[in-house]
């Protein structure tokens, strides 16, 4: 055997062994789409993916409350923040919460307490404790931090599976 066989061999095995799988960890300036956060949801809350028609009517649904939101904000529109609500229907840095809660709902958890914010952040919390005053924690990992009414920060862990 040689020594990249060698190599190789324990690289398969550390991954066999290890779960297949691998931590996800970043600290981006966008976060997730609100399809994905709200089929998360409905998979944990019956059991399944939501089907092809139940995605449409939630797109649907999110469609029209955007265009209503946009158009009592118009300054929204040409702003930064205005791409990722109008056509991604992504949460990005900047936002505020009432848009935040429009893209993906309410929070599964909020906090203001430091050391919980710590631990979500994890090795970003030097960068992150600067303008985080508030924590809400979203299905994939996602920890989204406030600074005021504003999104100051955007983490996300999780552990991905092969198979998954």
């Amino acid at each position: 055997m040689t020594v990249r066989g060698a190599v190789s061999g324990v690289a398969l095995a550390s991954l066999i062994l290890g779960g297949c799988g691998f931590t996800l960890d970043h600290r981006v300036a966008e976060g997730p789409e609100a399809t994905r956060i709200w089929q998360l949801r409905v998979a944990k809350a019956i059991g399944r993916w939501p089907s092809f028609d139940e995605t449409v009517s939630f797109e649907d649904q999110l469609d029209r409350r955007v265009r209503a939101y946009l158009e009592s904000h118009p300054a929204v529109v040409g702003s930064p923040r205005g791409p990722n609500l109008r056509f991604w229907r992504r949460v990005s840095v900047g936002m505020t919460k009432a848009e935040v809660l429009l893209l993906l709902g309410p929070p599964e958890e909020t906090t203001t307490d430091h050391a919980r914010m710590e631990a979500a952040a994890r090795r970003f919390w030097p960068e992150v404790q600067k303008r985080a005053r508030e924590l809400w924690s979203y299905p994939g990992g996602w920890s989204l931090y406030f600074d005021g009414d504003e999104l100051a920060e955007l983490t996300v862990y999780r552990r991905q599976f092969l198979q998954e």
